[in-house]
């Protein structure tokens, strides 16, 4: 059973820094595409950044500004998201997702993690 596990959210203080991990459990990790997502209260889920299987291709949202790092360890069957300069906007519930990158098409989600940035 594939099980993707968010940690590392918590309050933050403006203009801190996060890094976010997500341990996924089974044996998909090295062929799916990973991303981050996040969603403010009252707000749609967005994404934040996605890296590629293989020699990783990495991109991200506007709002990101050169703010994040996206990054994968495939002999641990983790990602991170690395993000300094928070805004309090950055608020919200960040979420780790799984995507088939080649060959079957499959789409898992962690359950979320909150990143709270105060001022």
């Amino acid at each position: 059973q594939v099980q993707l596990v968010e940690s590392g959210g918590g309050l933050v203080q403006a203009g801190g820094s996060l890094r976010l991990s997500c341990v996924v459990s089974g044996n998909l990790f090295s062929i799916s595409r990973m991303g981050w997502y996040r969603q403010a209260p009252g707000k749609q889920r967005e994404l934040v950044a996605t890296i590629s299987s293989g020699i990783p291709n990495r991109s991200y949202a506007d709002f990101v500004d050169g703010r994040a790092y996206i990054s994968r360890d495939d002999a641990r069957n983790t990602a991170y998201l690395e993000m300094d300069q928070l805004k309090l906007e950055d608020t919200g519930v960040y979420y780790c997702n799984m995507k088939g990158d080649v060959g079957p098409k499959y789409d898992y989600w962690g359950q979320g993690t909150q990143v709270t940035v105060s001022s």
